[in-house]
């Protein structure tokens, strides 16, 4: 009885381990990359294009409608998109690098 028990809980250890390795995290990715791949919170619009170019498509603002609600602009790039409060940079999200990877949706257009 105890070979027994003991053999399942080696096959369970076992399978979670090998799912476990089989998903790759997008948070585990962008931690793995250097923070200079990425725009750092604060800085310009202006900064932002002239280090990483014009951006492959400017959403539409959303938001300001009311004095408490800034307009937020995003630029989306190929690894990832920017987010903008009055011209400077509030965070970045970064892309999915493969339908496998666990991470955010696509912004909504």
């Amino acid at each position: 009885m105890k070979h027994t028990i003991h053999a399942l809980t080696l096959i369970t250890l076992l399978g979670a381990t090998s799912a476990a390795m089989a998903d790759t995290l997008l948070i585990e990715r962008v931690q793995e990359q250097s923070a200079s791949v990425l725009p750092a919170r604060g800085q310009t619009m202006s900064q932002v294009e002239a280090r990483f170019g014009a951006p492959q498509e400017r959403l539409e603002p959303r938001g300001g409608q009311k004095r408490q609600w800034p307009t937020i602009h995003r630029w989306v790039y190929p690894a990832f998109t920017v987010y903008f409060e009055k011209q400077r940079v509030i965070d970045v999200v970064a892309r999915q690098a493969s339908p496998d990877e666990i991470g955010p949706k696509p912004p909504i257009r």
